[in-house]
């Protein structure tokens, strides 16, 4: 009922139609784009700020690695991405632990 009741308002081509048809707009994109988009960035932080040695983790461009040493100073992480091989990556660029990715895909 409420929808043929926007529907009315739209084409009745008045300015109050207009106006309740972008919010609606506004509200379905921030619900099924924005919002989920909000929720995925939150728990990227919540793990980068919770890293511990020994994390087996992806980093940008989808290396993976095992954390060796995380510098608070710098914001930055030591990962080994092959035995002997260590790279230092900024803390923003570390994406995934690798065991809750692989959970994932095995669903």
């Amino acid at each position: 009922m409420n929808t043929s009741l926007l529907l009315q308002a739209a084409a009745g081509g008045g300015a109050y139609g207009s106006l309740i048809m972008i919010v609606v707009i506004f509200a379905i994109m921030w619900f099924f784009m924005i919002r989920p988009q909000q929720k995925k960035q939150k728990e990227i932080r919540n793990f980068q700020n919770s890293l511990t040695e020994g994390t087996k983790v992806i980093i940008g461009g989808g290396i993976y690695g095992t954390v060796k040493r995380i510098e608070m100073e710098t914001n930055s992480v030591e990962v080994e991405i092959a035995k002997g091989t260590v790279v230092k990556v900024d803390r923003g660029f570390v994406f995934a632990d690798v065991s809750s990715n692989m959970a994932a895909q095995a669903k």
